[in-house]
């Protein structure tokens, strides 16, 4: 396994069903065990380049790291917009929270 394909792949952690079926690699199918699934996404995540490069047919490691990319591409995009969701549901949850406790204080 050359070396340079080791390392974190974002598709593999976030599409970790349907980039373990895309890559030919069906260990990502573990996700599906609740609880459990928790846990291996972060393994998916570790070692989905190395699982990809085994079971995939790739021929050379310039079309794996090519294949990769995308997947890493949208992955990372994935990321980042659910952080951004989820920081603005906090916003607006502690808001709402904050003007309901105002409400019911001034009710009385």
């Amino acid at each position: 396994m050359p070396d340079e394909i080791k390392g974190w792949n974002w598709g593999a952690f976030i599409y970790n069903i349907w980039w373990g079926i895309g890559n030919k690699t069906y260990l990502p199918l573990l996700c599906l065990i609740p609880l459990f699934n928790i846990i291996w996404i972060f393994v998916c995540g570790a070692k989905g380049n190395e699982w990809a490069w085994r079971d995939g047919q790739y021929t050379d490691v310039e079309t794996f790291k090519k294949v990769q990319a995308t997947w890493n591409r949208a992955g990372f995009i994935q990321f980042l917009v659910f952080l951004a969701v989820l920081v603005l549901y906090f916003l607006i949850f502690s808001v709402f929270f904050n003007e309901l406790m105002h409400y019911s204080s001034n009710s009385y």
